[in-house]
């Protein structure tokens, strides 16, 4: 028998189209709800696989609805199987929970969903399961599945917080971070003026509306491949949200600055402050060697390594990386909950713990604390986030006040979000963007 293109691929598994893209979706929805696993990692690995960038699009979309709607997706298998599946049934689980996405969220042809996903269950070794998948996903497509709040897929602790945090627009942040993501254009200036750009996209049939928010900024009412976009190859254009895209706009060094960028991976910040300033001295810092790769890449694709260096390194120990010579900009977009952006990562409902969150804000005080040192007086610390949680953003900046008399706050524009105390904080989906917090932090004494 000739060999398949699935890593998985069983009897009679090429005879229907798209059984790969559901066996790779059934694994990497295994690996997120069964081992704990990131569903940015898991995707990272398992799109390649899939050459047509249709069925990369897909393997995408079945995973993300099939996280989404996982509470009522759980709920429907408790009650249609007679036997819960057991640990070893990860896969299993996983496919049948692909299936309800397709049936239910995505809407796609029965026929078509279902008979690939039956062929998928014979691709993962699963020939004696393959009968139970049919049957329940054809139960599926005859009832129909519950209606959910949007509540149900958060945990309670979680729940309780935002509800804390913001208690008026607490159900809203609720309902915005599930609903998908709008696709988000950086244009690089030094290739195009955002007019221009936009222009090249209309004449290859792709619509995009300019954003007052962010002079580089392009959304697209319709996603597309990001190789369908004229010039991305060549770095005429990045994929990056209106929020991250205002981290530039915030920190906003003087020409020729020297600039450090902490916790720099995957780059996409550090590119758009020299695609905004080639003159930039910019010293890009990840901890995770591994991740400088993608920084690497996103400064040759986008053309702007030139004067940016890059290290691995853990950017508090300033004895393993800092010369002595202080930097007149600092950017530390700390690690930190990514409660701003489930609905860009939404298995983050499903793996975050209190726990975490503690250990977060302990790791950012102990950044902040460092990179102040390394700030000379009169320059400007840019403290971002990507989460929405009090205690890691509005608290974290107030308790680096006090122990940092130097430093004062200096207050960002309405055009950044709600104001906190001079920070400001975006909610998820407000303007189109992320949940974020920028808080510009200057240190006091002559520039």
């Amino acid at each position: 028998m000739a060999a398949t293109s699935s890593p998985w691929a069983g009897k009679g598994s090429t005879q229907v189209p798209g059984v790969q893209t559901r066996a790779l979706a059934a694994k990497v929805l295994a690996a997120v709800l069964g081992k704990g696993r990131s569903l940015k990692a898991e995707l990272a690995v398992a799109l390649p696989r899939l050459e047509d960038s249709r069925d990369r699009a897909l393997l995408e979309a079945i995973c993300f609805a099939a996280l989404r709607r996982r509470f009522v997706y759980e709920q429907a298998l408790a009650s249609w199987l007679q036997k819960p599946l057991g640990p070893r049934d990860v896969d299993l689980r996983g496919l049948l929970m692909a299936g309800f996405a397709q049936l239910d969220a995505l809407q796609l042809p029965a026929h078509a969903a279902l008979s690939a996903t039956v062929e998928a269950a014979r691709a993962l070794g699963r020939e004696r399961q393959a009968g139970l998948v049919n049957a329940v996903l054809r139960r599926a497509q005859r009832e129909g599945f519950a209606e959910a709040r949007a509540e149900d897929a958060w945990p309670h602790w979680l729940l309780q917080q935002v509800r804390h945090d913001w208690p008026e627009q607490a159900e809203a942040i609720i309902a915005n971070s599930l609903q998908p993501a709008p696709l988000w254009l950086r244009v690089n200036r030094q290739q195009h003026d955002r007019e221009a750009y936009a222009q090249l996209l209309a004449q290859a049939g792709i619509g995009a509306v300019s954003e007052a928010l962010s002079a580089d900024a392009l959304q697209l009412p319709q996603a597309v491949p990001v190789g369908s976009l004229p010039g991305f190859a060549q770095g005429a254009v990045s994929v990056q949200d209106l929020s991250a895209q205002q981290v530039a706009d915030a920190l906003a060094p003087a020409v020729g600055a020297r600039v450090l960028d902490a916790c720099a991976a995957p780059g996409g910040k550090s590119a758009h402050l020299l695609e905004r300033d080639p003159t930039l001295q910019l010293l890009a810092l990840d901890v995770d060697a591994r991740r400088l790769q993608r920084i690497r890449e996103t400064f040759a694709r986008t053309g702007v390594g030139a004067k940016a260096t890059v290290q691995a390194v853990d950017a508090a120990d300033l004895a393993a990386w800092w010369d002595g010579q202080p930097f007149d900009a600092v950017l530390l977009d700390a690690p930190c909950s990514a409660t701003g952006i489930i609905r860009r990562q939404p298995d983050v409902l499903l793996h975050r713990r209190p726990a975490d969150i503690d250990a977060l804000v302990a790791l950012q005080a102990r950044l902040l604390d460092a990179l102040w040192q390394v700030l000379r007086p009169g320059g400007v610390l840019l403290y971002s986030t990507c989460s929405i949680l009090q205690r890691e953003n509005a608290g974290q900046v107030a308790g680096f006040l006090r122990r940092h008399p130097d430093a004062s706050v200096q207050p960002l524009p309405a055009a950044f979000g709600h104001d906190q105390a001079g920070a400001r904080q975006r909610l998820p989906a407000e303007q189109g963007g992320d949940g974020f917090f920028y808080a510009r932090l200057l240190k006091s004494g002559d520039s």
